[in-house]
């Protein structure tokens, strides 16, 4: 089994993806800030349905983090990363350095619009600039023809997509359902930093969503009394602290007072547990 190329700068990542481009190999990409899991895996696994070449990108980008301390605690188990990518055959993997991304005298930013400004944006100033400006960077230097996400970060993925079609970067943008842990848990890289006891905690997350989803079902209740509900479960947490949950258009993120039935809808929520903010979101189904 040939291991993945590796390259740290983008124009040593270019050079390779424009020589396969012009052979004719179709290219996919799937950004990730490392500390990859079974849910990365998944992704990956996808990417290889659209394309013939798979490019991992690992970069903990500082942009998009509003908390220093939150930057410097975000896990970097860079040698499990590189044996994730070999097992899954990975062509190729664009591991940048920082200051290759952002040398000195870096002075531009990619700002979204109205996707961006509420819940991850209101809570996170500055993120969706951070997220915008490293992914059309990432765009750049891996010249892919498609991009795989997962959709548990559903309000950053609709910032991109947007951002794609104004910006006409080229790039098919491909959302992959979130994968879970048996009890629920949206897999995600911050679970490395919950202990034993926030880890039970964590639940109340997708339990609140399912209570939400549930309560969706019957249209004649009110969104405002199935989210009391909803919020009520997490609150009982003595862990947690909800930050938002809402009901929300999954494509413009502007929030709705009911789903109706045929309308695609999505149940978003933010929860800190124990000092680890979790984000997770749930699809209304469409005949609910």
């Amino acid at each position: 089994m040939p291991s993945p190329h590796i390259f740290d700068s983008p124009t040593a990542m270019r050079v390779w993806s424009l020589e396969r481009s012009r052979a004719g190999q179709r290219i996919a990409v799937v950004p990730t800030m490392g500390a990859l899991h079974r849910g990365h895996e998944v992704v990956i696994q996808e990417a290889r349905h659209h394309a013939d070449l798979v490019v991992v990108t690992i970069f903990v980008n500082p942009m998009q983090f509003d908390r220093a301390e939150d930057f410097q605690s975000y896990p970097r188990p860079a040698s499990e990363d590189l044996d994730i990518c070999a097992r899954h055959e990975v062509d190729a993997i664009y591991f940048p350095t920082a200051e290759s991304m952002y040398p000195v005298g870096f002075d531009t930013r990619v700002v979204p619009g109205a996707i961006a400004e509420g819940f991850e944006g209101a809570h996170r100033p500055g993120h969706f600039t951070g997220v915008a400006t490293v992914v059309t960077k990432l765009f750049n230097a891996v010249r892919p023809d498609v991009a795989i996400f997962g959709r548990k970060d559903a309000q950053q993925l609709a910032l991109i997509s947007q951002m794609v079609t104004d910006l006409d970067l080229g790039v098919e943008i491909y959302g992959v359902p979130t994968v879970r842990e048996p009890d629920g848990l949206a897999m995600s890289s911050r679970n490395r930093r919950l202990s034993p006891e926030a880890r039970a905690a964590a639940t109340c997350v997708p339990a609140a969503l399912n209570v939400a989803i549930a309560g969706l079902s019957d249209s004649d209740r009110p969104w405002s009394e199935i989210k009391s509900e909803a919020l009520a479960l997490i609150e009982a947490e003595p862990l947690a602290t909800v930050e938002y949950l809402d009901l929300v258009d999954p494509t413009t993120f502007i929030t709705r007072e009911d789903h109706r039935s045929g309308h695609h809808s999505l149940v978003i929520a933010a929860v800190w547990v124990d000092g680890v903010r979790l984000i997770d979101n749930q699809q209304v189904p469409a005949q609910a």
